[in-house]
């Protein structure tokens, strides 16, 4: 009995420690995503308490490269409400993304060859990191997010009538 709950402890805790802090769902409808990268952030301590909050917005934001370093703009993460203004943050600061350099070189290159973009897709504790997974993406027109959605609607219809029998 001790060891099957120690198991089930451990596997919670795991649990915990890989969850979803803020997710950026407008830029899957929006983008097609090529390809994912997951990055560290360099955040300052109220971030990180108003992101563990869930108080992060992705829905805007983007990424460039700038002097040969990943940059996330106009993210989005609310002031902490238990710090002073002296101490607290700028909501929409500009921050560093960190990767590899050969990740970078290699984005680069597809960003200037394929007319590509870097979108922020979700915000997610790894261990006691949190980080961010970009997506390389390529912007959809209006036919191609109709096409989609009748995929999708096709899928959901057939999911539903296998569930009946």
């Amino acid at each position: 009995m001790n060891k099957a709950g120690n198991k089930k402890s451990k596997e919670l805790a795991r649990k915990a420690a890989n969850r979803l802090l803020a997710e950026n769902r407008f830029a899957r409808h929006q983008y097609e995503i090529i390809e994912t990268l997951e990055t560290g952030i360099e955040l300052v301590g109220t971030e990180v308490k108003s992101i563990r909050a869930g108080k992060a917005n992705l829905r805007d934001g983007f990424c460039l490269i700038r002097k040969s370093e990943l940059q996330l703009h106009n993210v989005h993460i609310s002031p902490h409400s238990h710090a002073s203004s002296y101490f607290n943050h700028d909501p929409l600061r500009v921050r560093k993304l960190l990767a590899h350099r050969r990740e970078i070189n290699k984005l680069q290159g597809m960003l200037d060859k394929k007319g590509l973009t870097l979108i922020p897709l979700n915000i997610h504790l790894k261990g006691s990191w949190i980080k961010l997974t970009i997506g390389l993406g390529k912007g959809r027109k209006l036919h191609d997010k109709r096409q989609d959605e009748k995929k999708k609607e096709a899928t959901r219809e057939m999911k539903s009538a296998l569930a009946r029998f």
